[in-house]
């Protein structure tokens, strides 16, 4: 596997350094240059190849999954969403005992949610395609739609540039239950109709348009759950490439893991202490724990209308407000497994129990939480995965990375929302004899007036601080008038100011990097389905780098 000092995909890309973005945190900087300080909270580097081996070695030596009655499963949500032949063909493979899974996820985002979620979809394509080639055991890509997660407010939104690369923000309206049901369990009526017209409305019409909007119309038609329309446009952009789309709000998978559930409610409390007790050893070590677990907390939540924690008191389980034994908690977890749903902490163990999972994709957040994990695993006996970091990256055009190539502005400078950075860079653009004369009248201003301090003060010791005054004020028009040609020069050179701020937007729309606020399909409408297959062609498994790529 590639390490962080990868070279450049193609021409018209250009690497930064993830030491570069102030957005990224100590965690993911050294998991990507210093693995070795976080090793003990990991099961292996995704950069070292014995690490993969590993990894195979110890799903292969778990229990027997029900490899059979598994693909069955996802073929039925695969017929249901008419998934491409090529993603129907990998969910078969999983029935064969030595396949394994190589698993990234996400939250069903409208419109199939932001940039990096396609970016994590690729990767584990990438990585599946490598482990299957390198090792020599068919390696399947799966997306893992987190359809039980409830946060309406994630998901109900897409972010699209327009014609002049200013962003536009489309929301759904609210679908009955939202914010009380799981996003999985919420239906959509005709509100998908208004957000696609606004969408188009906010689109660059370009020859793509018409039909990615007829795709949209046809998977957010009403009848449609939230998340088998987003699945539908998962599967229109990468089902070709073999990815498997698993949607986890599905009951028909729960009876495989309700022995997992059976025994998180035996010892209720101790998933989160061993989280907690991760949490406190990365903080020892100068990390960040991402998540705050809960003691006395089961980690399920039970799905009754809506979704209610399970604290323990002793042999006591409070669901919601209600007050159970808690061995008939247990004992319902047995029976009924559709009725629960996992935490934050369970979640990948779940994944990992229905999967032959040897690799999870993740983002810089879900690294940091995983790494609090590793304890959870052992104490259910399940393999933890390898951990890889997602491929990071921008999508722009020629004219942006002219830019960036040109000044020597970095491209965290372009997420700023005042004019500090433009004016830095106008101000270079003035001619050197400006800045020269202007030090020098200052240095000349400084020299007199130290002069005329002190002369005034032997004749009165009292105007020293008046001559001070005067200099200082002297200074402060010189400045001023600094300004002023600034400004000047800024009028000047419009176009200059154009191309900031045309690659600002494309950069940091919203002020926030591209891949978290720009949705995929501002991508498919300006280059079509072919962009996809290009990103699939190019985008590096690069766990060191933020690549700035062109289609």
């Amino acid at each position: 596997m590639p390490s962080p000092s990868a070279p450049a995909p193609s021409a018209g890309s250009l690497a930064i350094d993830i030491r570069q973005l102030p957005w990224m945190r100590r965690l993911a900087v050294d998991y990507a240059f210093a693995f070795d300080a976080l090793a003990p909270f990991y099961a292996g580097n995704p950069q070292h190849d014995e690490a993969w081996r590993e990894a195979i070695t110890r799903v292969h030596a778990a229990p027997p999954r029900a490899g059979a009655a598994l693909a069955a499963l996802l073929q039925a949500q695969q017929s249901a969403r008419q998934a491409p032949p090529e993603a129907r063909e990998a969910a078969a493979a999983l029935a064969d005992p030595r396949a394994v899974a190589v698993i990234t996820g996400q939250q069903a985002g409208l419109f199939g949610g932001p940039l990096y979620t396609l970016h994590k979809a690729i990767t584990a394509i990438t990585l599946a395609r490598r482990v299957s080639t390198d090792y020599g055991v068919r390696a399947v890509p799966i997306f893992w739609i987190d359809a039980e997660d409830h946060d309406w407010e994630e998901v109900r939104g897409c972010t699209v540039l327009d014609d002049e690369q200013q962003p536009h923000t489309i929301q759904l309206a609210d679908l009955d239950g939202a914010g009380d049901r799981s996003i999985g369990r919420l239906v959509l009526g005709d509100q998908a109709a208004a957000a696609i017209d606004a969408l188009g409305a906010a689109l660059p019409a370009t020859e793509f348009t018409a039909d990615l909007l007829a795709m949209l119309r046809d998977a957010y038609a009403p009848g449609q759950s939230m998340s088998a329309a987003f699945g539908r446009v998962l599967e229109h952009m990468l089902g070709r490439h073999g990815l498997v789309v698993y949607d986890a709000s599905d009951p028909a998978t729960k009876s495989i893991v309700g022995p997992l559930f059976a025994k998180a409610l035996d010892n209720p409390g101790r998933t989160a202490q061993l989280a907690i007790e991760a949490g406190a050893d990365l903080e020892g070590r100068g990390y960040h724990a991402q998540v705050e677990a809960v003691e006395h907390s089961a980690p399920l939540f039970l799905m009754n209308g809506a979704r209610q924690a399970i604290r323990v008191h002793g042999q006591t389980a409070v669901v919601g407000d209600q007050e159970m034994p808690l061995a008939e908690v247990a004992a319902l977890a047995t029976a009924s497994p559709e009725r629960f749903s996992p935490n934050v902490l369970l979640r990948p163990l779940v994944q990992d129990s229905i999967f032959p999972t040897i690799c999870y994709v993740g983002g810089p957040a879900e690294l940091a939480y995983l790494g609090q994990l590793k304890g959870v695993y052992a104490h259910f006996g399940v393999p933890m995965p390898l951990i890889a970091p997602r491929a990071s990256a921008s999508v722009v055009d020629s004219a942006t990375l002219r830019m960036l190539a040109k000044h020597d502005v970095p491209m965290a400078g372009y997420q700023r929302q005042d004019e500090l950075t433009l004016n830095q860079l106008l101000e270079r653009q003035l001619p050197p004899a400006i800045d020269a004369s202007f030090a020098d009248a200052g240095a000349a201003l400084q020299a007199r007036m130290d002069a005329v301090t002190s002369a005034a003060a032997t004749v009165d010791a009292t105007l020293e601080n008046a001559a001070k005054s005067t200099l200082g004020k002297m200074q402060h028009d010189l400045q001023a008038l600094h300004g002023k040609v600034v400004q000047a020069a800024k009028k000047k050179d419009e176009t200059l100011r154009r191309q900031f701020r045309r690659t600002q937007s494309q950069l940091f729309p919203n002020g926030q990097p591209q891949e978290r606020e720009v949705g995929a399909v501002w991508l498919l409408n300006r280059y079509g389905p072919a962009a996809v297959d290009r990103l699939v062609d190019v985008l590096p498994f690069d766990v060191g780098h933020h690549w700035l790529l062109t289609i």
